[in-house]
């Protein structure tokens, strides 16, 4: 299913050519950072108050909102998905207390 990601993150990067008139995306990116992060954040609050319903197909299309806007993001930094599945990888194995406590040593 990473193809997926993969193919998105495609079709973002082509957006940053695009006329923000006729793409959504391409608007986006004229908007600038702070437009980005905005929606992420209406996307993160959509998904909690979907969650709180408890209606399975509501939540899975706000999460399908709340990735699209992050890799919105990301494509805006330059960043791929791949850099994420990297860090998700690397987490892999390790409790959440021990990854915590590996943040806490390099922010010393």
């Amino acid at each position: 299913m990473s193809d997926i990601l993969n193919k998105l993150a495609a079709v973002l990067e082509a957006r940053k050519q695009a006329d923000p008139e006729t793409s959504y995306v391409a608007g986006l990116y004229s908007k600038g950072l702070d437009a980005i992060l905005k929606k992420i954040g209406e996307e993160a609050t959509e998904t909690v108050m979907a969650a709180k319903d408890g209606q399975s197909d509501k939540i899975v299309y706000e999460v399908a909102d709340l990735w699209f806007h992050t890799m919105v993001l990301l494509a805006s930094q330059n960043l791929e998905p791949d850099d994420v599945l990297r860090e998700l990888d690397r987490r892999f194995g390790l409790s959440g207390i021990e990854e915590k406590a590996g943040r806490k040593k390099e922010e010393r």
